[in-house]
């Protein structure tokens, strides 16, 4: 597992896909014809696991060809059947990528434990990629994905529409440009949580599964539904939309929310792999992600910017700060974050947005940098269209979002063993001080499941 090689994610179709991939698709406006695309240069995507977000992401995709739809739920997923009724359908995508040879890209919005497969499965297949966010359940899949998608070719996107808005370019040119002086700490949080578990489907003490085993239905395939994750009964508190908590298929509150607020972060302090890992959490048990927690990720320098300490808070309120009079201060007490600079701060939403200087008399006066970073005119779906036709690389392509998801899941992984500072090698791919932590970098799959 410490050596990934590059044999490892090569493929010969990949290889061949990324040839083709050189081929250009020249914009109509550029040949002095309508804006209107036409036919032939619209992309022709499938989308996987479109009951959910998948739909939302769709909506954004429309003035291309949607060609094929796939979920293993076939009532979850009818409101959208009927949406596009010229998309020919599938259960398996694995059947759909033997079937669909003419499809340019796919959309994958399935529960975060499928993420990784399929995705790798369609890069295989030579298709372009946009993976919903967390990009992977694990660790090792994220390293795994972003290598196979760097050797690929093919245009990749990862679902943090934050990163194409334009407060969160605003917010990045301004930590850039030194408007609150070098920044040593981070607060980053979410106030919300999933308790109850399974919500209305069932209700049971923290940290337990159900124990009856009503009837899978018949609509559902429930083994292709569970892929990769260790095999359990089928349970409505499971599916649709309520597994975000559980550890087999979730990533937490971290993988959901958090991969939005750290992304900002990431981007204008240009961080890399954290050096340390330490978590604090409530109600830790096999089954579920903490109900609360803080975990604090350490940073080394980066050039002429210090160390910086980056801490989530995961289902709490905001963080307090002795030059913030107020949490109403913050904007949005659901989730954001609080730069802290020697100069100042800067607080902004979940996905980066609304940007400002605290205290909030700074803003009367403050004249913001030039904007140095290219604005997305669109959505963030569409940016990565425009990858996929003209090359160029997507603003949150997965050799940004892989390394981005990893810091994520560390911080998953630090929650299963509180009060323990994790030291992580990145590159040698291991916790130097923990071997039971090092073995949650890469859990055995179910039989016939691997990666």
């Amino acid at each position: 597992m410490n050596t990934l090689s590059r044999r490892r994610f090569m493929h010969k179709g990949v290889q061949a896909a990324g040839a083709a991939s050189l081929f250009t698709i020249v914009p109509s406006h550029v040949l002095g014809r309508s804006a209107e695309a036409a036919p032939s240069e619209k992309l022709t995507i499938a989308g996987i696991g479109i009951g959910g977000m998948g739909k939302h992401n769709l909506l954004y995709l429309q003035s291309q060809h949607i060609a094929a739809l796939c979920d293993v739920d076939s009532v979850f997923a009818a409101p959208v059947f009927a949406e596009y009724p010229d998309a020919r359908t599938y259960v398996d995508y694995r059947e759909m990528l033997a079937q669909e040879k003419d499809l340019d890209a796919v959309l994958i919005a399935t529960p975060d434990h499928t993420h990784a497969l399929i995705t790798l499965a369609a890069l295989e297949a030579g298709k372009h990629v946009y993976c919903q966010k967390p990009l992977t359940h694990t660790v090792y899949e994220a390293r795994r994905i972003t290598e196979a998608a760097r050797n690929s070719g093919l245009a990749t996107q990862m679902g943090i529409q934050g990163h194409s808005m334009k407060d969160s370019s605003r917010l990045v040119e301004w930590v850039r440009a030194g408007v609150i002086g070098p920044i040593r700490e981070v607060q980053a949080w979410c106030s919300l949580s999933y308790y109850p578990w399974g919500h209305a489907a069932w209700s049971a003490p923290r940290g337990t599964r159900p124990e009856d085993t009503p009837p899978v239905p018949d609509t559902l395939d429930w083994d292709l539904w569970l892929g990769p994750a260790p095999w359990r009964p089928y349970h409505p508190c499971y599916h649709p939309a309520v597994w975000r908590p559980w550890l087999d298929f979730g990533s937490g509150m971290m993988g959901d929310r958090g991969v939005h607020t750290l992304d900002p972060i990431v981007w204008a302090l240009q961080l890399g792999a954290p050096e340390s890992i330490e978590a604090s959490c409530t109600d830790l048990n096999e089954d579920t992600h903490p109900i609360a927690c803080i975990v604090r990720f350490a940073f080394p320098a980066r050039g002429d910017m210090p160390p910086v300490v980056v801490n989530w808070y995961d289902g709490l309120e905001p963080p307090r700060h002795p030059a913030v009079d107020s949490p109403r201060d913050l904007g949005e007490p659901e989730g954001g974050a609080l730069f802290i600079g020697d100069d100042g701060l800067i607080t902004c939403g979940i996905y980066g947005n609304s940007p400002r200087l605290l205290p909030s008399t700074k803003m009367e006066n403050f004249t913001p940098p030039p904007e140095t970073l290219p604005r997305v005119p669109d959505s963030h779906e569409m940016d990565w269209v425009r990858a996929c036709k003209a090359g160029g690389g997507a603003g949150a392509d997965f050799n940004y979002s892989g390394p981005l998801t990893e810091i994520t899941l560390l911080g998953n992984i630090a929650k299963r063993f509180p009060g323990t500072v994790l030291r992580w090698d990145s590159e040698a791919f291991a916790f130097e001080n923990h071997a039971e932590a090092n073995a949650l970098l890469n859990p055995p799959a179910r039989e016939g499941w691997d990666l």
